[in-house]
Formats: C-alpha cells, structure tokens, sequence
C-alpha cells in the first residue's frame, strides 16, 4: 500500500513554520504497514489543490491532506473537495453541537456564523469527529483512492490519526508488515562504517534494506523489513544484528527503533538510581535542554548551569579566576574545575561540562576554532577529553553534544 501527505498552507511554503504534521502522519502509516510514497506541501489556492488531487487519483491508495481547515475564510479545502467529488455541502448536527459546547460553553462567548460553518461538511463524507476542536475530519472515497483531510493545527491532527484515521485504515485494509530495528552508533563516520560492514550489507536478504541515519558525531543504521509475517521479518532482523555486532561492537551504543542517544541515556541513568547535572560553556544549555525534554527527567537530571561568559564560570560555578588566566578558559584545566564544580553544587552521580571555542570568533580565548573540551565526572572518576570540530558553529555545538552524551554513556 502506498500513500501521499499533502500540506495545504503557504505559511510552510514561506518558512513561516515547520511541517511537523508529515513526520508524525509518515510514522503513524509506517506502524500499521502503509509506506509513505510521496510528502508535498501546496499553497492555499484551489487550482492547485485540485490538480495536486488529479494528479494523486489512482497513483496512491490513500492521500493524507492537513490544513486548509478552520473558523476562517481563507480556508478553502471543503470547498474544493465538493468541486473535485461534485458534492455539497451539508450541517452536521453532531459537529455543529460540539462547535456550540466549545464556543459558548468554554469560551463563554456567543457563536458566529463562521463557527457555525466549521459544521458544514460535504454530504458524501464520512466525518471524522475531531475533540480536540472545531474543524472536523473528512474521508472521501474515489475510484482507487482515499482522501482523508485534517485540520493543520499539530494536536488536533494527532488526535485524528491515532483516534479516527489508523483505526479506519487498519479496519479497511488488509497491510503487510513493516518491522524496523535501529542500530544507535557513535565515534565513526558513515563511509568508514559502511567499508567495516560491505560484506555483510551485501549479503542481506532481498526483504531486509538497510539505510545510513548520520548526524553530527553519529550514525543510525536502520534495518527494515517487509512481509506478511511479523515472526518471520523480526526474527530475520535478530540474526543479521547477531551477525552485525561484532563488526562494529565498539561503537555500538543501543539497539531502538526510535529513541534517540539523551532517551537511552535517561533510561539507563532511571534504572540504576542515578542522577545527572550539566555545567555549559559553548553548548548553551543544549545538552541540559535535550535531558530536561524527556518525560520523566526530573527523576534523574539534577539541573544545568550554563555559564557562557569567562565572568559567570568564576562568580556562579567557583572556577578559580587563577587557572581561567593560566591556561586559559578553553583548557581541560577549566573543563575539570567546571564538572567537578557542578557535581558538587548539584549533588549529582554524573557530571557533564563542557567548555570551547565554537566560533566564528575566538572570544576569551586563543584555542583554534572548533576546539572543545568535554570533562565527565563519574561517581568514581573524572577524565576531560579534547575536540576539534572544525567549523561551522552549528556543527561544532551539535558535535559536542552528541560527543558528550556518548562519553557518559559508555561510562554508565
């Protein structure tokens, strides 16, 4: 089965905001064994929907449309859905009821015509209640086609996929099974990994693909499988990461098929009671950021200390003013004052800092640009380790944090 995500709005066209809505719709299809064949975002003019729907008639089995839909005029994708499905428009007692509890029973206020309007919805629609707001769903049936169209507001189109959409698609088809596993490395680039393990990739089996995930500092390498039979497909995938791992074991940091290097590393710190706090120089607060996104972190990140400037490092850390004009404020002299400093302040198992030039200006130091100093306090240890980044600044910040995640992990 294959399917198409269509994002009506010239705010993402502009860059005015992200598309977040195809990623969480692409994951959604992918669980239930629907393979996303093509993402297209369109601008708000009908001429253009419409073709987009000419276009899409046949080619896919279900086209997945967000925006267009809301309390305002310039919403245009019922409108356009009656003139490509030669239909009308029609009250939906039970969406004009919900929009009237919302309106007038939250917002305290009377209702409007535009309002009302959000109830209206073409007669050959099956209508797909949305809670979470006013602008219901639609699924409209043509020929070879399902089209399927969603407010573009984030919670609201999430509520539709996980309530209404996947359950409809799952009772309506019959889908084969997608399994995924992805290995989590750290420490080695792509093309080297991929002469480490030449051999085995190309004696995969025909039904397993493997694809490269590399960012800054690491690399996904994602297994996925598809078949008619989930026993088979996983199995299949646990004997080609057997056979996997003693290639590449030392860089190997898990096994997950979506969590990331920060929700690893909190799951590891939960189960064995321990805690973590960061002291931040060039990262920004990036690494106590992504710890502190987690759901559930407070069990186990004590807090972050982000001290950019020279001065903050003296008056808010401790860090001896003597060893800042030593050796300097990107040393593994200061790195080691900075960690020890906040496992102490914090009162933390674990202690990340990191301190570095991440330019594109040297600022209180004469370290090269790019070079970066990640110290790791341990309940029995404490080490620093030197870096260079090279250059962009967002590539070195990025790279420093992942280095960092990597180095207390392994420790832990």
């Amino acid at each position: 089965m294959k399917a198409t995500i269509v994002t009506i709005g010239d705010e993402i066209l502009i860059g005015q905001i992200v598309d977040s809505n195809s990623s969480y719709i692409a994951k959604a299809l992918d669980k239930i064994g629907i393979a996303t064949h093509e993402m297209l975002s369109i601008s708000d003019d009908k001429e253009h929907i419409l073709t987009t729907f000419q276009k899409l008639q046949n080619q896919v089995d279900v086209v997945l449309i967000t925006g267009g839909l809301g309390p305002t005029k310039d919403d245009i994708t019922k409108k356009t859905f009656c003139d490509y499905f030669n239909d009308s428009l029609i009250e939906d007692e039970k969406v004009l009821q919900h929009v009237k509890d919302i309106i007038e029973g939250f917002y305290k206020r009377p209702i409007t015509q535009l309002n009302k309007d959000q109830a209206l919805v073409p007669s050959k629609a099956k209508v797909l209640f949305n809670k979470m707001g006013t602008a219901p769903g639609m699924w409209m049936e043509h020929e070879n086609t399902i089209f399927i169209s969603m407010p573009g507001v984030p919670y609201e189109m999430k509520y539709l996929i996980d309530n209404e959409v996947i359950p409809n698609l799952v009772e309506k088809f019959e889908r084969p099974f997608i399994v995924h596993q992805t290995i989590m490395t750290y420490g080695r680039g792509e093309s080297l990994i991929a002469e480490e393990i030449e051999d085995w990739e190309n004696n995969l089996p025909s039904f397993i693909k493997l694809a490269y995930l590399p960012s800054p500092g690491r690399v996904r390498l994602r297994l996925t499988a598809r078949g008619n039979d989930e026993w088979v497909l996983k199995e299949a995938i646990k004997n080609q990461i057997i056979s996997l791992t003693p290639l590449i074991e030392e860089i190997i940091v898990g096994f997950e098929e979506d969590d990331s290097i920060e929700v690893v590393l909190g799951r590891k710190l939960k189960e064995k009671g321990f805690t973590i706090a960061t002291a931040e120089s060039c990262t920004g607060g990036k690494i106590g950021q992504m710890l502190a996104s987690i759901v559930g972190a407070s069990s186990y990140f004590k807090g972050s200390l982000v001290t950019y400037a020279t001065q903050s490092k003296i008056d808010v850390l401790g860090v001896s003013k003597e060893i800042i004009e030593k050796y300097s404020v990107v040393s593994e002299e200061v790195a080691l004052e900075m960690v020890n400093k906040v496992k102490q302040i914090m009162g933390s198992d674990y202690a990340i800092a990191t301190t570095g030039n991440a330019g594109p200006s040297k600022g209180d130091s004469e370290a090269d640009l790019g070079v970066v100093y990640i110290a790791i306090a341990t309940p029995n240890k404490v080490f620093v380790e030197r870096f260079d980044f090279g250059q962009p600044r967002e590539k070195v910040i990025d790279r420093a944090v992942n280095k960092a995640f990597e180095l207390v992990y392994k420790e832990i």
